[in-house]
């Protein structure tokens, strides 16, 4: 039904009613992000070749929704993401002080290597460590599935689509 009335609000227009409806579809995943979680399953994958595995996490609302197919999918596809790009923390304020200050010194010492001039230093490194994120950081990773949109992204779509907040609690990937 809400379909309908977007579209017939788009006067007819799918393409700026699809558009709408994903806009109204993240601030409806925005109001739930503060319920509670205390359902979810364990989402897995294990690579062809039996040498790259991951676990995955993933909390929900109710144990009716942890069930659906949606939900199952969700969890598969985020540990086939985590065994493919190996993230190294799940956001990036679980990253050690000592580490962004490591890689801060590193971005200096480039940078002054390369000349670059100092007043323009900070703006540089903020863009760097930017980069750090979406490379280290799981909910920044671009999706492997879809790059046009981030692992957070791919969640907030299914809590738009599930009605249930859904967050990652914990991963792990294991190699031999």
């Amino acid at each position: 039904m809400e379909a309908k009335k977007v579209l017939a609000a788009a006067h007819g227009d799918r393409a700026e009613a699809i558009k709408q409806l994903r806009q109204s579809g993240l601030k409806i995943a925005a109001a739930k992000s503060h319920r509670a979680v205390k359902e979810g399953a364990v989402g897995y994958y294990l690579h062809a070749n039996g040498k790259v595995g991951a676990l995955v996490a993933v909390a929900c609302e109710t144990d009716f929704v942890a069930r659906t197919d949606d939900f199952k999918e969700l969890a598969h596809d985020l540990a086939l993401h985590i065994a493919a790009m190996n993230p190294a923390y799940l956001s990036a304020d679980q990253i050690p002080v000592a580490v962004i200050e490591q890689e801060r010194a590193i971005y200096r010492a480039q940078l002054r290597t390369e000349g670059k001039p100092e007043k323009m230093w900070n703006k540089i490194i903020e863009g760097k460590l930017e980069k750090f994120y979406r490379e280290v950081c799981f909910l920044q990773q671009p999706y492997v599935k879809d790059d046009s949109q981030t692992i957070a992204q791919r969640i907030q779509t299914a809590i738009a689509k599930l009605g249930e907040n859904i967050q990652v609690t914990s991963f792990s990937r294991l190699t031999i």
